[in-house]
């Protein structure tokens, strides 16, 4: 990928040679008379190296390097400098400049600099890229599942995340909407960039339109400089737009367009701008009946509606109950600096018992709560809120079974209460009595002889 440098520097002949020496080398070059002008290239966040000349008016190459590092901290940044000057020059790579060259230069001595800037550039993003895949593979959801369910979902992701169809994703809240978001994305060509996520629900409907196509400096009361919109940071990546059914009818014109044409335009500018962003949006809303009734639009929900996956509820999916409790066990013994071995089986059984109405991310936050306040490292029934333990001791049977009754017909008696308590649910039922579900066919089957 060509790297972007911008050049800073009030002296004409200076900014015209250093663009002409790097675009030679194959670079994409911008230009900047004084630190203003450059200030407001460096928001938009493409910029990867900063070369300034350290004495301006106004802004001055040392501020230019702060207010950098403050909005675009992974940019590099080389300072030019007099001979009068090298202290500063000096100064400043304390504060987070890479380098520095000195007036009059040399072609080879700036290459040199750019090259090796442009080098540490790309190894810290690739480290930073690395961290993040590494934390989101300690700390992130859980995809592995024994559910045959989700098993076919996560068929279904892998099928349909390489393409570029839009997705539509719905469920229950608490269900790994945005989970199932993350997986499309990094197993897609754009994997590599940062996934763009808006949470529609949490923006004001007045500021929403703001948000997501961005405004011009005056469009409103309040707007004191120019903005990018989401679309345009999310430009040969992906957006998420969690809760897509509380966007405004205004708003749904503005992101049917940009489905259909890729094409917008900020508040308050008439120029068109041009966006290529697959959209994954998720939604908790019947958004057909919202259809029906005229609050959303039709042509709006097939454009949106190209694939749609719809996640079960937790009390669907129990299976998964018993790798997702090891997983969260896991995970928040590491982030709490405790040392938790897993849960007891009477816990686990209370938690098969709840109905779990906030699904996952309910189940996530109780194994949290017991990490914290566990004490013996191991998740009892004593460690669980209140409010599951009593509606498992509710719904758990007990059997009672008179002394002198034969093993077998005790084993019989065990597997027939055990699946009508999960309601036939033979897998569910397995990890019950702690065997093989094909244990369980082959003991009723006999049973059956």
């Amino acid at each position: 990928m060509k790297k972007n440098i911008l050049v800073v520097d009030d002296e004409m002949g200076i900014r015209q040679s250093l663009q002409k020496i790097l675009e030679k080398e194959g670079y994409s070059v911008e230009t900047a008379s004084n630190g203003e002008e450059a200030f407001r290239i460096i928001r938009r966040g493409d910029i990867d190296l900063l070369i300034t000349d350290i004495r301006m008016a106004g802004m001055d190459g040392v501020e230019l390097l702060k207010v950098c590092k403050s909005v675009s901290p992974f940019t590099e940044v080389i300072m030019i400098t007099g001979y009068a000057s090298v202290d500063t020059a000096v100064d400043s790579m304390k504060q987070g400049a890479y380098d520095y060259i000195t007036k009059p230069f040399k072609k080879i001595d700036i290459l040199r600099a750019v090259n090796k800037a442009i080098e540490k550039q790309i190894l810290t993003m690739d480290n930073m890229k690395m961290k993040e895949r590494i934390e989101a593979f300690e700390s992130g959801p859980l995809i592995e599942t024994s559910s045959p369910r989700m098993k076919s979902i996560v068929d279904l992701v892998h099928q349909v995340a390489p393409s570029q169809a839009n997705i539509l994703i719905l469920g229950e809240s608490g269900t790994g909407k945005e989970v199932i978001a993350d997986m499309i994305h990094q197993l897609s060509p754009r994997g590599q960039r940062q996934m763009v996520k808006v949470n529609c629900a949490a923006i004001p409907e007045t500021l929403i339109e703001s948000e997501l196509f961005g405004y011009e400096k005056g469009a409103f009361t309040g707007a004191a400089a120019r903005k990018e919109g989401r679309f345009e940071v999310a430009d040969k990546s992906s957006i998420f737009l969690d809760e897509i059914g509380e966007i405004p009818q205004a708003v749904q014109v503005k992101l049917l367009r940009i489905l259909q044409e890729g094409t917008f335009e900020h508040l308050g500018s008439n120029r068109t701008l041009h966006t290529d962003t697959r959209i994954i949006a998720a939604t908790n809303k019947d958004l057909s009946a919202m259809v029906k009734s005229g609050q959303f639009r039709e042509d709006l929900y097939w454009r949106l509606n190209v694939i749609s996956i719809q996640l079960p509820r937790l009390k669907e999916r129990k299976e998964d109950i018993p790798n997702l409790v090891q997983h969260f066990i896991n995970r928040f013994s590491k982030k709490n600096g405790k040392d938790i071995h897993g849960i007891e089986s009477k816990a686990l059984e209370t938690l098969f018992c709840y109905e779990w109405p906030g699904n996952v991310r309910e189940l996530e936050n109780v194994i949290e709560r017991c990490v914290v306040l566990d004490r013996d490292g191991v998740v009892g029934t004593d460690d669980l809120p209140r409010e599951i333990t009593q509606t498992g001791i509710q719904s758990l049977d007990s059997v009672t079974i008179p002394l002198g009754t034969p093993l077998e017909e005790v084993e019989r008696i065990l597997m027939e209460e055990t699946l009508k308590h999960t309601k036939g649910d033979k897998g569910l039922a397995s990890k019950l009595l702690g065997i093989s579900t094909r244990t369980l066919y082959r003991k009723m089957d006999k049973k059956e002889e």
